[in-house]
């Protein structure tokens, strides 16, 4: 059987695209291809997504942010897209061209975490919770046509 193919796409692929992919894989194994991309990538992983992420034993610190640019160009197919762009930049959200099942998880953005380095750790935990909960909550059931995610 072939394995479905899922790219979680956001703005800068540094934070909650990051994370949601190595929840998928970390939850799915080999069931799935996963990967993640950005419309504008930063030039590294948010450091306090790696700090926060090593927590809870998963490694993002030789992660590299990538362009879903890149991607399109090296012809890449997904059966499911998902963005994560929160609600305020939902416009922004890039569009992956081609037929694909695409779903909208709107995720506070850990880059605006404010206050102090504490204060910040705390939101980005809060949001890395966030996602943890979204991306494991259909292991249960089975990817289809529907979205499995819903609440």
């Amino acid at each position: 059987m072939e394995k479905l193919k899922v790219l979680f796409l956001c703005t800068q692929n540094s934070a909650r695209s990051q994370m949601a992919e190595e929840f998928l894989r970390q939850f799915a194994g080999d069931s799935f291809e996963v990967e993640s991309a950005g419309l504008e990538p930063a030039a590294a992983v948010n450091p306090l997504v790696v700090e926060v992420m090593a927590e809870v034993g998963l490694d993002l610190s030789q992660k590299k942010p990538q362009s879903v640019f890149d991607l399109f160009r090296a012809g890449r197919i997904y059966d499911f897209l998902i963005t994560v762009c929160d609600s305020t930049t939902a416009e922004r959200c890039p569009i992956f061209p081609g037929m694909t099942q695409r779903w909208h998880w709107p995720f506070p953005d850990p880059a605006k975490a404010s206050g102090t380095r504490e204060e910040q750790l705390a939101e980005v935990r809060r949001i890395r919770e966030l996602i943890r909960e979204r991306v494991q909550r259909p292991f249960n059931a089975t990817f289809d046509a529907q979205d499995p995610f819903a609440r």
